[in-house]
């Protein structure tokens, strides 16, 4: 099959590897129609995160058709069109029964902290992504979902992460109504995070970033207020100033380790990697946020030490959450969403790319170019399953 091939830092390739086989009862073989490059992607692609090995295939954004199950797979039949979680899971443990399916206690044995993910490091499992013509998914029984007749294919390849991840960030925020949300990073989950802030009743959405292609788009998507950083010489100053002086009731950080803004923080934790990354906008957050406010965090860091101002949290009261996303509790309340009107996700779409050009697509995306905001690859083989269903409708 055709796949992404990671070659080491800022190199990947399009290359045929074997195709993925049943290797459990429990596992389906998922023909991949639509995957997508995430900014979490490129924390792997910049070499910001341990442990990601030559030869691995990205992707945990992806959605396709039932090829193939195990024995005892019973949820699923062969001809499904699936969407699958970013997060592997297997149900039954402590923390599945609490809904905390980013944190599976049986699904990755390199970590006790974060759970198993699609196409990620192998402090994330090891497991290989859905940028490739096909994804062995274990554990099928549990973690796809099948995706509604009237969900189409570009909505239902953002609903594997980064839409429940910006609606998850927003819920994680506990927006009252009327409250100033202040978002930093204005990527994929940045803009589903300041959409679904309105979802939860915030007053004021401010949206912060340093591109202008991406700012224009967010005020378009989820009438919000901007704020260019490279404009401003003290950002927790400048929120203060529009906030009559309190800062913010909400923070949310939706940009993680690859945070630009500051020389010492990108030294440190980009290029000498001495952090898990830039902790650039964690200071952002909490030092713009009220006293007694809240702080939400979805961006991704790396497993080791960062310098945050946790003195500052503590002294001014403030409540810190964080987590991967919990993508299928949020699935129903969100295709709802969906059908309702109240959310439009694929119009966040801006580049479709055939995956034979992969190396392209992320450079196209890491570099900022060609104003892109998301772009998705389609596999060969989807042009397969599109020609097998039209043949059996008529």
């Amino acid at each position: 099959m055709l796949a992404m091939n990671y070659r080491g830092p800022y190199r990947v390739r399009a290359d045929h590897k074997p195709d993925p086989v049943i290797e459990h009862p429990g596992d389906a073989i998922v023909r991949v129609t639509r995957s997508c490059i995430c900014g979490s992607d490129l924390h792997l692609y910049h070499g910001m995160v341990p442990d990601t090995r030559v030869g691995h295939t990205f992707g945990h954004e992806f959605i396709g058709v039932v090829e193939d199950v195990g024995s005892s797979v019973q949820n699923l039949k062969v001809g499904d069109r699936v969407l699958v979680p970013f997060n592997l899971f297997c149900g039954s443990c402590f923390f599945c029964q609490r809904e905390l399916f980013g944190n599976c206690h049986n699904t990755n044995p390199e970590a006790t902290a974060v759970g198993a993910i699609y196409g990620y490091s192998h402090t994330a499992g090891g497991y290989d992504g859905g940028q490739a013509e096909f994804v062995r998914v274990p554990m099928a029984d549990v973690g796809p979902y099948v995706i509604p007749d009237d969900i189409e294919d570009d909505d239902a390849v953002l609903l594997t992460d980064a839409l429940p991840t910006g609606y998850q960030a927003a819920e994680m925020g506990d927006i009252k109504e009327g409250d100033t949300v202040v978002v930093f990073g204005a990527g994929p989950v940045g803009i589903f995070a300041a959409k679904s802030a309105w979802l939860m009743g915030a007053g004021r959405v401010i949206v912060v970033d340093c591109v202008d292609y991406r700012l224009e788009f967010v005020k378009r998507y989820a009438q919000c207020e901007t704020v260019n950083f490279l404009e401003v010489n003290d950002m927790a100053l400048h929120i203060k100033k529009m906030t009559d002086w309190m800062g913010a009731d909400v923070c949310i950080d939706a940009v993680g380790g690859d945070a630009s803004g500051n020389i010492s923080q990108t030294i440190t934790g980009r290029l000498m990697k001495i952090q898990g990354g830039a902790a650039t906008v964690l200071h952002w957050c909490i030092n713009s946020v009220r006293k007694g406010g809240n702080v939400s965090i979805v961006g991704v860091y790396g497993p080791t030490t960062n310098m945050v101002p946790i003195g500052n949290a503590l002294n001014k009261g403030l409540t810190l959450r964080m987590n991967q996303a919990s993508v299928k509790r949020h699935l129903p309340r969100l295709i709802e969403h969906i059908r309702a009107g109240h959310i439009d996700p694929k119009q966040i779409i801006t580049h479709r790319i055939p995956l034979e050009e992969v190396s392209d697509a992320y450079h196209i995306f890491s570099s900022k170019l060609d104003n892109c905001i998301k772009p998705i690859l389609i596999p060969p083989s989807a042009n397969q399953v599109r020609a097998v269903k039209a043949s059996t409708t008529h």
